[in-house]
């Protein structure tokens, strides 16, 4: 077969390196300060590596490392297999990458194979002998059409394009995968609080129908007022609404935490457990530049968006330029299927470059062009709302770290102090030193400390678990 000349062609075309008309990219200078603000103690607050004397980055604190609970742990991992929002983020990969395979594609030519086979019939004044004939043509090659040779880098920026999206997509995922272990962490954090607070109140609620069967019995006897059956009565029927509110609160955590999960879950991880046994890393690399933020998923996520408007930009400059485009084929031809691939005569060829060169299109070009800058800036902003975003919720998560603790420690000498005083005053109104009022404002105080430190320990756990995140943690 003669290919000779098409095969230099289309080698020397499919070889030309396009020049990139897309702006040179730049990372942006991050909105926000290098340091954490001063009141959020960072100097004090990080962890140090054994191995390397070295301050680890939180991303590569695996969500496991970071929870130790075996039964927190059962539950982020069914979640991670089987949450929907999550197998969404992780087919729009699938959709981002063949997308960009697509685009792609397009820097090379498609070469197509084609065969085919044409019978006719001439009448007498068609024919050129004078007699009708039938004739039979036989064709047989491969060719590419209409494939654009990329001089300006029009198709490079847009396959560029393409996988700056892909890769944002990628990133959206372990974004997604961060936020969905955090939200796993938190509502089980929920759910044993509301577990606690329950139980505490069906205790209290004992005690305090225990304590009014007395009071009533005594009022029965002429040995207490009225005024101290209907307050007794008080206290008991408050507790009765908590412990409805409190169950219901639990059925709505159980809820929560199957959708999260994305199926029922097992009976035996919802076997409730303290508060105090729940294990969470305690010290986190928080004493690091505030520049770590730049490789939190969302971020990158949204860098990756401004790359891809950037390339759009290009492609945009490229369409004002001549675009060629080519088409060639090359093969066999013969009235004859016995002759058809005999070399010689039979071998045919076609080569058909086309310039198109834009004159008049009524500013839309220019308009193009103006969007796809239009659409870099709206990139920009986003990525660097993005940054100053994570920078307040890392400050924020510093910020009540510094006091959790404090706080929790003020709590919990609060509730020792308030069972103390409890006690003194239910003596004294044994005694008859004390009204009934007293005892019963001793009583409601240590009821409400007893409820804020399972409130308080519950939000220093989810301050850790915001932290953990806002620093980039959890997709590994």
């Amino acid at each position: 077969m003669n290919n000779k000349p098409l095969i230099p062609i289309c080698l020397a075309l499919t070889t030309l390196t396009a020049c990139s008309l897309a702006p040179g990219y730049v990372r942006p200078t991050p909105p926000v300060s290098a340091q954490w603000p001063a009141s959020a103690g960072t100097d004090s607050t990080y962890a140090v590596t054994p191995a390397t004397g070295k301050k680890p980055d939180t991303a590569e604190i695996g969500w496991r490392e970071m929870f130790r609970s075996p039964r927190l742990q059962g539950l982020i991992e069914a979640a991670l297999t089987n949450n929907r929002d999550l197998r969404i983020a992780t087919l729009n990969i699938e959709v981002a990458r063949n997308t960009y395979r697509i685009q792609r594609a397009d820097l090379l030519p498609s070469l197509d194979a084609s065969g085919s086979y044409t019978r006719q019939r001439l009448s007498e004044s068609t024919s050129g002998t004078g007699k009708p004939e039938t004739t039979s043509t036989y064709t047989a090659g491969i060719g590419a059409t209409a494939y654009e040779v990329d001089l300006f880098g029009r198709v490079r920026n847009l396959s560029s394009s393409a996988m700056n999206k892909y890769l944002a997509t990628e990133e959206g995922r372990k974004a997604a995968q961060t936020a969905l272990v955090a939200e796993v962490a938190n509502a089980y954090l929920t759910y044993l609080a509301d577990v606690e607070l329950l139980q505490l109140t069906e205790n209290t609620l004992s005690t305090r129908q225990k304590a009014h069967a007395l009071i009533k019995r005594s009022f029965d006897l002429g040995a207490k007022s009225r005024l101290d059956v209907a307050q007794s009565s008080m206290l008991v029927e408050a507790a009765r609404a908590s412990r409805a509110r409190y169950q219901r609160q639990v059925e709505q955590d159980k809820n929560a935490l199957t959708l999260l999960v994305g199926k029922e879950i097992d009976p035996a991880l919802l076997e409730p457990e303290k508060l105090a046994r729940i294990q969470v890393m305690e010290t986190l690399p928080a004493g690091i530049p505030a520049v770590v933020l730049l490789e939190r998923p969302d971020i990158r996520q949204a860098e990756y968006a401004l790359k891809a408007e950037n390339a759009n930009i290009g492609a945009a400059r490229a369409a004002f330029f001549p675009s060629i485009s080519l088409t060639g084929s090359a093969g066999y031809a013969s009235t004859s299927l016995s002759d058809l691939f005999v070399t010689g005569s039979s071998g045919v060829w076609s080569f058909a470059p086309k310039i198109n060169l834009p004159i008049f299109q009524a500013g839309r070009l220019r308009s193009n062009l103006k969007l796809a800058e239009n659409n870099r800036d709206i990139a920009l902003a986003q990525y660097e709302k993005a940054i100053q975003t994570a920078f307040r919720e890392v400050a924020d998560a510093l910020v009540a770290r510094a006091t959790y603790a404090e706080q929790l420690q003020a709590q919990r000498a609060l509730v020792k102090e308030s069972e103390q005083a409890e006690t003194i005053t239910k003596a004294r109104y044994s005694h008859g030193i004390d009204s009934h009022f007293a005892l019963l404002d001793a009583e409601r105080s240590l009821y409400e400390a007893q409820q804020n430190e399972i409130l308080v320990h519950q939000q220093s756990l989810s301050n850790l678990i915001d932290l953990y995140k806002a620093l980039g943690g959890g997709w590994k």
